[in-house]
């Protein structure tokens, strides 16, 4: 019975994900190009899309010797496994703090959650990367040192502490369902939904949101900063469906997942690409993936560009 309702809504299930999308639609000689964020960035350039900065990768223990002379130099940066999923092994750090100790300086490094991390917890951190911890194969890893980004000053009350991300799936170059994933307390300043940050779908024609959860639970205030959730319109929407479309021309994978983050200088830029996203995004939207994606097979033309892609996706989503 709960099957028949779940197909009859449209819902994607996790088999059909991987028979009729993933494996029909994605390459796999090009999965590299998204699961290795380190390739993703080198892509990114050659195409002229925006990414954070990567200020250096690490590959192996003995660059770890030298590691304080090089972060040192920055004020805030990012650690993060090229090849990581969920966001797991991401750690955010929005300060460096230097105290003088016996006359010598010592460094500390404030999270976003605002606890302290020594120099050797880093490191300890950075040699979890390089093992594998949060590999998606388990198998040795990079860990690559990122600049941090501010979010829009649209989400100043929708967001606790960490930066809010927009995810879009990309069917055959066509956007077909986004949302916009909330940092919360719970969550730890993290945008990741299997931590307790919120997913409020978003409405592909405009950029407004309809709808919100917490855990599969519909919310309709955010818990920390008490803001109501629904109504929030996004800027630069267009600008951020052209993007997520034009990933597809990057890297070739027919269904894709595009993360997005806003700044508030440059606009929309490009966080990271997944070739197997999840299904949450069809809770946070209450709606299902499969009557979309069956539009995009039997109605959408060929041969279109990403502009012309993302004015059916709005006209028909």
């Amino acid at each position: 019975m709960i099957f028949r309702e779940l197909r009859s809504m449209g819902i994607l299930g996790i088999n059909n994900r991987v028979g009729r999308y993933i494996l029909r639609h994605n390459k796999r000689s090009f999965y590299p190009l998204v699961d290795n964020k380190v390739l993703t960035a080198r892509r990114a350039e050659a195409w002229g899309i925006a990414m954070p900065e990567n200020y250096m990768v690490i590959e192996n223990y003995g660059s770890l010797k030298n590691l304080k002379n090089k972060i040192q130099l920055y004020d805030s940066f990012v650690i993060k496994p090229a090849n990581g999923s969920q966001g797991n092994g991401i750690i955010v750090f929005k300060e460096v703090v230097r105290e003088i100790v016996d006359g010598e300086e010592r460094l500390l490094f404030r999270r976003s959650n605002d606890k302290l991390m020594e120099l050797d917890e880093v490191k300890h951190h950075v040699s979890g990367i390089l093992s594998g911890l949060y590999s998606l194969s388990g198998q040795s890893d990079v860990a690559i040192i990122q600049a941090k980004i501010d979010k829009h000053q649209i989400f100043d009350n929708f967001s606790y502490g960490g930066i809010p991300d927009i995810r879009v799936i990309v069917f055959e170059g066509f956007p077909v369902m986004s949302m916009v994933r909330l940092p919360t307390k719970s969550s730890d300043g993290k945008a990741n939904l299997h931590q307790g940050a919120i997913g409020a779908g978003l409405h592909l024609k405009d950029g407004s949101t309809n709808n919100a959860v917490i855990r599969n639970q519909v919310v309709t205030h955010h818990p920390d900063t008490g803001y109501r959730l629904e109504g929030l319109v996004l800027p630069f929407w267009k600008e951020i469906l052209e993007l997520a479309s034009h990933c597809y021309d990057m890297v070739g994978l027919g269904y894709l997942g595009v993360d997005i983050v806003l700044t508030p200088d440059k606009g929309p830029i490009l966080l990271e690409l997944n070739a197997r996203p999840g299904l949450g995004i069809q809770i946070a939207n209450l709606a299902g993936l499969v009557p979309r994606l069956e539009k995009i097979q039997k109605e959408a033309p060929l041969n279109l560009m990403a502009k012309e892609r993302v004015e059916f996706s709005m006209k028909n989503f």
